[in-house]
This record gives C-alpha cells, sequence and structure tokens, in this order.
C-alpha cells in the first residue's frame, strides 16, 4: 500500500535496463576514448570483443561483425588508439560498454611504439638478415611494380626506365594506403613470385614496390607484418621505395636493397644506356691496351730466348753432313770387311790338312800301333814260358779295342769328308784362288788380265783372267 514517502517509481528489471541503456545512449552518442587495448579476443561470429584500459579504468568493447571491414587498423592487444563509438550497455549481465565503430591510432608515438615491436620481432625470427639478400641482374628483361595506379609514382618509374635504359614493365595495380591496402600489397608481392618462367605472363627480373611520400599514418600499409613476410618470402629480388628519403618502413628492412624515391628505385633497377656504353668502352681499352702490353713482353721474352738457343739449322746440317759420312763410309767399308773376311777364311784354310791326309796319318798311326802290338805281343808269347801268368792272357780285349778305335777313326773319316769342299770339287766344281790365296766368288771380283789358280779334285791349274766378251747380247 502506498504510503506518505512512497512516490518513487517502480520498475522492472528489463525495465530498468532499458532505462538506462536509453540514458546512457541519449547522454553520450558518439564519444571518441583514448586507451590501450587488451583482451582482444574475435569470434567466430565474426564479433571482436576487448578492452580499453588506461592507468586509471578499463571499459569492455565490442566491434560488431558489420564493422571489423571499416575499423582502419587491425586490433591488437598493448596497442594505443582512440576509438570511435557509442556507449551503450549489456542488460544481460549489468554492464555498460563501448560499442566500436572507429579504431585510429593515438599519435605517432603509438604508431612508432607499435613498429618497433614488430620490427624487433621480425628481426629475432632472421627476416632483415643480410644472407637473404638476393643479386640483382646487371640488366633485366622485365621489370615488376607493385604500386597505385595513379599518381606520379608510376609515372616517374616509367620516365626514369625510358630515360637510362628501356626496359619492359609490368604494374600490378593496389591501393597503397587505407583499409584492405596491406593485404592487397602482400598478394600483389606474392602473385609476382609465383610466376613461373615462360609462362603466358612474363616472370619479371626485378620486383619494385613503392607509394609516394605521405604521413606516418599513410605509410603504415608497408609495416603491416603481412606485407613484410611477403617481401621476405619473394623469391624476385626487391626494391622498396615507400615515402619520401626521410620515410622508413619495416619493408625497407624485409627488402633486398631500398631506394629513397621511386625515381631512384628505377635507377638501381637498370644501369644507364650513356654509362654502360662508355664504361664498356673503357673496359674494352683498358683490355686492348693489356693484350698489347702481353703481346710486346711475350715478344721481348722470344728474343731473348731466341738469343740463348743454339743455331739448330746448322745443327741439323752438321748432323746431315755427319750422317751423309757415315753412310759413305758404311758403303765402302761393308765390302772391305767382307773381302777382309774372305781373306781370313781362305789363310785359315790353306793351313788346313786334307781330310785324305787326316786319314791316311790316321791308318798309319793305327797300322803302326799294331804292327807294334803284334811285336810286342809275339815277344810276350815266347816268354811265356817264363810268365805263366801272362800266357793266360788272352789278345781278343784288345783287337776288340783296336776294332772299336777303328771304326770310330772310320766314320769321323766320313763325315769329314762329306763335309769337305774336295766333295763338291768331286762333283765337278773348282775353287777360285787369286794371286794372295785369296778366295774369289764373284766374276766382279776379278780383273782382267789377272792371276788365277783353280783348284781341282785331282790338282790345280794356273790361269789368267781374260776381258769379258758379248756373246749373242751377254756379257760373259
Amino acid at each position: 500500500m502506498d504510503g506518505p514517502g512512497n512516490n518513487i517509481p517502480e520498475y522492472g528489471v528489463g525495465e530498468l535496463a532499458g532505462a538506462i541503456k536509453r540514458t546512457l545512449e541519449g547522454a553520450f552518442q558518439r564519444v571518441r576514448v583514448r586507451g590501450e587495448l587488451t583482451e582482444v579476443k574475435p569470434y567466430p561470429s565474426g564479433h571482436i570483443y576487448l578492452s580499453l584500459k588506461d592507468e586509471n579504468a578499463k571499459i569492455e568493447s565490442v566491434v560488431w561483425k558489420s564493422a571489423v571491414s571499416r575499423l582502419g587498423l587491425k586490433p591488437e592487444n598493448g596497442l594505443e588508439v582512440i576509438a570511435t563509438g557509442r556507449v551503450s550497455t549489456y542488460g544481460d549481465r549489468s554492464k555498460y560498454q563501448l560499442i566500436i565503430e572507429k579504431l585510429e591510432y593515438a599519435g605517432e608515438g603509438a604508431l612508432l611504439a607499435r613498429i618497433e615491436r614488430l620490427r624487433l620481432a621480425l628481426l629475432k625470427e632472421g627476416l632483415f638478415d643480410v644472407e637473404r639478400k638476393r643479386r640483382f641482374p646487371l640488366l633485366p628483361e622485365v621489370i615488376g611494380v607493385v604500386t597505385s595506379e595513379r599518381g606520379a609514382v608510376i609515372q616517374d618509374i616509367r620516365t626514369t626506365l625510358a630515360r637510362r635504359f628501356p626496359r619492359r614493365l609490368i604494374l600490378w595495380p593496389v591501393p597503397v594506403q587505407g583499409e584492405g591496402a596491406a593485404e592487397k600489397i602482400a598478394a600483389a608481392i606474392n602473385g609476382f613470385s609465383a610466376l613461373k618462367p615462360g609462362g603466358p605472363v612474363p616472370r619479371p627480373d626485378v620486383l619494385i614496390v613503392a607509394r609516394g611520400g605521405g604521413s606516418l599514418e599513410d605509410l603504415m600499409a608497408f609495416n603491416e607484418e603481412v606485407v613484410i613476410r611477403a617481401a621476405a618470402e619473394c623469391t624476385i629480388p626487391l626494391i622498396s621505395a615507400v615515402g619520401h628519403e626521410t620515410d622508413t618502413t619495416l619493408i625497407d628492412f624485409a627488402s633486398d636493397r631500398r631506394a629513397p624515391t621511386p625515381t631512384a628505385a628505377a635507377e638501381l633497377a637498370v644501369p644507364s644506356r650513356v654509362e654502360l656504353a662508355a664504361d664498356i668502352a673503357q673496359r674494352g681499352s683498358r683490355i686492348a691496351q693489356r693484350i698489347a702490353a702481353l703481346l710486346r713482353e711475350s715478344r721481348l721474352h722470344l728474343h731473348r730466348a731466341e738469343r740463348g738457343l743454339p743455331d739448330l739449322p746448322a745443327m741439323v746440317n752438321q748432323l746431315r753432313q755427319r750422317l751423309d759420312d757415315r753412310g759413305e763410309r758404311l758403303r765402302v767399308a761393308l765390302p772391305g770387311f767382307v773381302q777382309a773376311k774372305r781373306q781370313e777364311v781362305a789363310r785359315l784354310g790353306a793351313h788346313l790338312r786334307h781330310p785324305r791326309e787326316a786319314i791316311a796319318a790316321g791308318r798309319s798311326a793305327v797300322g803302326t800301333l799294331d804292327h807294334r802290338m803284334g811285336a810286342a805281343w809275339a815277344r810276350a808269347l815266347a816268354k811265356r814260358q817264363g810268365a805263366p801268368a801272362l800266357a793266360r792272357l788272352s789278345p781278343a780285349p784288345v783287337l776288340g779295342l783296336i776294332r772299336e778305335r777303328a771304326a770310330k777313326v772310320e766314320g769321323l773319316a766320313a763325315r769329314l769328308e762329306a763335309v769337305s769342299y774336295n766333295a763338291v770339287l768331286a762333283r765337278g766344281f773348282a775353287l777360285v784362288q787369286g794371286a794372295g790365296g785369296q778366295t774369289i766368288t764373284a766374276a766382279a771380283e776379278v780383273t782382267p788380265g789377272a792371276k788365277l789358280t783353280l783348284t781341282f779334285q785331282d790338282g790345280q791349274v794356273a790361269a789368267t783372267a781374260a776381258p769379258p766378251k758379248l756373246v749373242q747380247g751377254t756379257l760373259f
């Protein structure tokens, strides 16, 4: 029952929660809250739940799935941001929360701190190591460019290539800032890297990732981890040319070479045609001078060696003369040597006994021995009365020995007679000897009027050589 003082309105729980919600949303229509992101947790539904905190308080927040693509940056723990949204309540748990529609980095200090943390993490992984840097070709055939198709960047690159050394250029257009720019830049780098040599789209020999100058927030796409990893894993030598000369992004550390401007990147990609021609001419001149110097040194060395060498033609001529002399001496000496050997054989043959004489002498010696033995035997028989033992001796063994020796002498005599030149003479041949007793075996050795001795089987005949005469066309 209502009593005095009971004019306080009565609410249901849901009504009170709704009234609080309307009050908060009415009092705080759109707010910008600065703080550090913490407890970031994406859900399978697509919503992202997180909290914003500072040194004094913490407020729970939520990013609806429909607003994730428009946030402006990817929520990460420890990132200091300015969140734009509206305050509302969650009646089921009696709590208020910030519904975030947009996130911004809370000044350059927060951006630089985030960039530094990412740099240190990637440095620890080795993505910035010098050993990963690739060599660039001297004169690439195809150059790939990842940048916006609008703006002065691509025009500066084209103009510089045309001025220095015209090359084929392939552009992969991408947004260079804003939501989703980092993912598209990384996709372009990976797309160029995945091209196969000889395919329908030429594979670049050098890749340039470039954009013009801007604020730190404008260049943040080139500080994202997805772009840095794509640059580090790219299989094509990559030049980063992001911002102006004083701007530095993390892609500069992962690329193979950094250029301060897009124009400078084009200058790094190709040599100057004029400078290259001048360098080639200079190198050609140096090579020609070096070759000429080497030829001069070689000629001088040959002249010095020539003075130390003997006169080879004279040596060859001298050896040829010596060879001719030895050949002539050999030609003359060989017949003389043969003639000398023939004379020596004739001289030795003159002292040899005729086989008949040796046989006769042997027979005479055997007869003498036989006669002496017979006489001795007769004397022994005469004395057999005084020597009974001797009387018992038989002459049979002695006679047998005599017969055996006689047979051996007869055999030797037959063999000696067979090999003797007398057997040849017995067949009608004659032995021709000169005045000095040398044996003559060729008609060319006989001079007309020379005194000759002709030995036949039964004796010798003196003869005089007559001059040759021609009989029926034959020289005799």
